[in-house]
């Protein structure tokens, strides 16, 4: 099913690229061949099939993308973050510093009056 979107996406932006290649930037395009039907209206009608394909193909693109993003995403149930990268625990806390224990005989230990 994987293979199969692939080749559907790589056919859709195919066509997609030839309908935008086919198009005239200034409005003409393939429809300038046709400058003698202008008055039957073939000049217009072509460049509302060229725009409506477009719009097609790139929601047809949209559609397919999404799709075999979902079809082969993970299938890991563990979707988190890769935490090898990740700094061990030991190195991310603040040193602690440790206080040289008073002797009791010392002169700071009296209360002073």
């Amino acid at each position: 099913m994987g293979t199969f979107l692939t080749v559907v996406i790589l056919i859709i932006c195919f066509l997609l690229g030839a309908v935008i290649l086919v198009q005239n930037p200034k409005g003409g395009g393939l429809a300038s061949g046709f400058t003698g039907g202008a008055a039957m209206g073939g000049v217009q009608r072509t460049t509302d099939f060229l725009e409506k394909s477009t719009w097609y193909l790139v929601a047809a693109l949209f559609v397919t993308c999404m799709a075999a993003g979902i079809y082969n995403g993970n299938t890991e149930a563990n979707v988190g973050i890769d935490e090898s990268f990740m700094p061990s625990a030991a190195s991310t806390e603040a040193p602690v510093e440790v206080a040289a224990p008073v002797a009791a005989d010392s002169p700071s230990d009296t209360p002073s009056e």
